[in-house]
């Protein structure tokens, strides 16, 4: 069971009316990201668009999407439609149960890639509050995530491409691509989030 916030189903049905009969439904699936991190999808589809291969799932009066692939992953989600200061968008937030298991940080490239984040990186960002982990190695490609001072930091585009990523590579070589599954805009001081009054 998919759950939709007040606010969520407000828009969605905005939009449906908007269309004037042309979508029925509200299609989530997933268009990328990491298996930690996915990123989510939403589109407003007619019947004709709805394939052979994807689930129709009732929310109330409204008819939501998904690919069977994803139908369990999407299972106890919630749907939210969230405001902040710099964007607005629909935000998906899969349940507990449906999160993949946090990877094995194993194998001699990813204890190399920890021993230069905890000897260099770590330390030289620990005056600003910041902290980076490994989140999840695959292949030749890292998964890394900003915390503290560096979570929603409007500098930390800046720090992982032109901190982050130079150290690990020169220590690493054979690391091909680094990504950032960092949620800037939450956490418990996120530039982001707008002051309260």
């Amino acid at each position: 069971m998919i759950t939709l916030t007040d606010k969520a189903l407000e828009v969605v049905r905005g939009y449906l009316d908007k269309g004037e009969g042309e979508f029925t439904a509200l299609r989530i699936g997933i268009s990328g990201g990491t298996p930690l991190a996915p990123d989510f999808e939403l589109t407003l589809v007619g019947p004709d668009d709805i394939g052979e291969s994807e689930r129709e799932v009732k929310v109330g009066d409204l008819t939501i999407v998904v690919q069977e692939e994803f139908a369990p992953r999407l299972e106890g989600a919630t749907v939210d439609f969230v405001q902040r200061v710099n964007e607005s968008g629909f935000e998906v937030k899969l349940a507990e149960a449906a999160q993949p298991a946090a990877p094995k940080l194993e194998g001699p490239l990813a204890e190399r890639v920890k021993t230069v984040l905890d000897a260099e990186i770590n330390p030289a960002i620990a005056s600003h509050g910041g902290t980076i982990t490994l989140v999840s190695v695959e292949g030749t490609e890292i998964y890394l995530e900003m915390g503290g001072g560096c979570q929603g930091c409007a500098m930390s585009r800046m720090t992982l491409r032109q901190g982050v990523e130079r150290m690990v590579r020169q220590a690493v070589p054979e690391v091909t691509v680094i990504h950032d599954v960092t949620d800037h805009a939450s956490g418990e001081n996120p530039f982001f989030e707008g002051p309260t009054v």
